[in-house]
């Protein structure tokens, strides 16, 4: 007789690539949202002078200002507990 395998040889039905709702969706929900890619290349392709990680406005500017910020603080922490650390006791 031999050795029967534990897991059965069939393939299962696959859950990624299909256009089926998940079963515990509603059927009235539509799976896939609007596609966004060509107003945001649009957006992204402007040529208006700024560089592309601050092409989105005022929430850029921010976010971009706040890691700036964050870095050079940072640095001067760094360098500040080096001198400190340094120092003959």
């Amino acid at each position: 007789q031999g050795l029967k395998p534990l897991v059965p040889t069939e393939s299962s039905d696959l859950i990624f690539g299909t256009s089926k709702p998940a079963p515990g969706l509603p059927a009235t929900e539509p799976l896939l949202s609007t596609n966004k890619v060509p107003d945001l290349q649009k957006v992204f392709q402007r040529s208006d002078g700024l560089p592309v990680h601050l092409k989105r406005g005022y929430p850029d500017r921010m976010l971009y200002r706040t890691t700036m910020a964050l870095t050079i603080g940072g640095t001067i922490y760094c360098l500040v507990a080096l001198y400190i650390a340094s120092q003959p006791k």
